[in-house]
């Protein structure tokens, strides 16, 4: 994660993707209350966190510190800020929320304060300020950036339910006995957080992410805040709006969600757009035959890839050489291949290219080496490395949105998909361990407040369908859409480098004016 590119696309791909995903990685119909009446009827006991004094220092925590190191090199300071657990009980036990500080380069012009959140959900957004602000042109001069680790992400107060894997997004085989193990395997996820976390469980939601921003926003001394939200963060950024309307200054939701369709399995309605990506992907690919070796062809292309899933189904692929050896069945396989759908840019491309031709000699017999990248990316998923981001995130999508609590429910739609979309439809529609979780405390979030945000999208966004953007700038009479055609792209602003889509976002973002109407950008040639 040393790009910007790198961090906002793994943040959505991998975090929405890998999940259950978002970024980059998509819901019922909506959420409950407008206004935050919780938080309104215990203002008073919210008072002393609205007003502490936040203590800002070095945000290098040890020598191993990339990613403060980073900050620091851009003159980022941390701070923990105090909230309570439970909203409704202010007096009760306390958790922090890390957050970062990059302040206005441009003092004679600064605008006022921009919280920047890359999605997930539980994507940390701590170091983001930092990847953000070098392609942000001069409209990142002229904002303190804050970033922030959500509640029980990253170093804010942390949750671990101790799993033996990452992100519980499988694929499931043809033959209910497959789907069956699945069942059993989510269960024992959900039985895990219920074992070691059941106090914090039921306060870990979107809309208590939301009010832990507006408590930030307090802290800060600020009467509003801007807000940039990518992916899942474009449904953080939405909640907020309807809980705290008039408390938001300039805001752009990238790769939007729909927020009536968002829930636990988020990325369910994909299929198609990933179908269109890999099939993209496969062009690229063969002709780049001489170093990936997976076909002259893009049907060839697509033959080696189905080679490998049905190899997969049969026995596990063994990747990797000591300490880093894998063995990944067909529950796994198609998670990667997903992981690799959701930009169409070089470097992406590269990576899928890079996995695929791994998994190809390993369905051959044939040894392999990984990447640092890839066996991070495989160590994140399959081991208990990946436990804290997959507690996490299953945790706020499970307090979110009820989830169906009918196993056959989730094969009919499995099977269904499967028709249409083998290789994706067994992946979006699998069961998830919020089937097995107690319901959330709160409804869902409706849209009941218009809000004037921009919203970005890419016509073949692999990950939320741009029907979502389009459904959401629906709700939003007073919004604008800036549309990417051409693309296969989850995420743009700052992260795809659209000299279109950036202006356009960073005239907003300086000007604080909406376009006046609709805008479409064209992705050039390649790009």
């Amino acid at each position: 994660m040393t790009t910007l590119r790198a961090t906002a696309r793994r943040a959505s791909a991998v975090g929405l993707a890998l999940t259950a995903c978002l970024t980059a990685t998509p819901v019922t119909t909506a959420v409950a209350a407008g206004r935050d009446s919780g938080a309104a009827a215990t203002s008073a006991g919210l008072d002393r966190y609205r007003n502490q004094r936040l203590d800002w220092r070095s945000c290098v925590l040890g020598a191993d510190d990339e990613q403060g190191r980073a900050l620091e090199k851009a003159s980022a300071r941390c701070a923990n800020v105090t909230v309570p657990l439970d909203y409704a009980d202010p007096g009760g036990r306390t958790i922090t929320v890390a957050i970062s500080r990059m302040k206005a380069a441009d003092t004679r012009h600064r605008i006022g304060t921009m919280l920047v959140n890359p999605g997930g959900p539980g994507g940390e957004g701590l170091g983001l300020p930092a990847l953000l602000r070098p392609a942000m042109g001069q409209a990142g001069t002229r904002y303190d950036l804050i970033g922030m680790d959500p509640r029980f992400v990253g170093r804010s107060t942390p949750l671990d339910c101790g799993w033996p894997i990452g992100p519980p997004m499988r694929w499931t085989g043809p033959s209910r006995t497959d789907f069956d193990r699945q069942v059993a395997v989510q269960k024992d996820l959900a039985d895990k957080c219920r074992a070691t976390n059941a106090p914090v469980l039921p306060h870990i939601s979107t809309r208590n992410t939301a009010r832990d921003m507006d408590v930030i926003r307090e802290a800060l001394g600020e009467r509003k805040i801007s807000y940039l939200g990518y992916s899942y963060g474009t449904y953080l950024g939405t909640v907020y709006t309807q809980m705290f309307p008039g408390r938001y200054d300039r805001v752009v939701l990238d790769g939007a969600l729909d927020p009536r369709r968002y829930n636990p399995r988020v990325v369910r309605g994909s299929e198609a757009a990933n179908d269109r990506a890999l099939a993209d992907w496969a062009g690229w690919a063969a002709k780049r035959h001489g170093t990936y070796g997976l076909g002259r062809t893009r049907d060839q292309v697509l033959a080696t890839v189905d080679r490998v899933v049905e190899t997969s189904a049969r026995r596990p692929l063994t990747v990797g050489t000591a300490p880093d050896v894998f063995r990944l069945d067909a529950t796994v396989v198609p998670l990667v291949i997903f992981a690799g759908t959701s930009s169409d840019a070089d470097a992406a491309r590269a990576e899928l290219g890079e996995h695929l031709s791994v998994l190809a000699k390993a369905t051959d017999g044939q040894p392999t080496e990984l990447s640092g990248e890839f066996a991070g990316l495989l160590r994140s998923q399959v081991t208990s490395q990946g436990s804290r981001s997959g507690s996490v995130q299953t945790a706020i999508l499970c307090g979110d949105v009820p989830a169906s609590r009918d196993p056959g429910q989730y094969w009919k739609d499995i099977e269904r998909s499967r028709a249409a979309h083998p290789l994706f439809g067994p992946l979006t529609n699998n069961i998830v361990p919020c089937a097995f979780w107690d319901r959330p405390r709160e409804k869902p979030t409706q849209v009941r407040h218009d809000t004037p945000a921009l919203i970005v999208a890419a016509t073949g966004d692999p990950r939320v369908p741009y029907s979502s953007s389009v459904s959401l700038r629906g709700l939003l009479p007073s919004a604008r859409l800036i549309t990417l055609k051409g693309a296969d792209q989850h995420t743009l602003y700052a992260t795809y480098h659209n000299a279109c889509v950036d202006a356009k976002v960073n005239a907003y973002l300086i000007t604080g004016k909406l376009p006046t109407e609709d805008r479409t950008c064209v992705k050039p040639d390649g790009h």
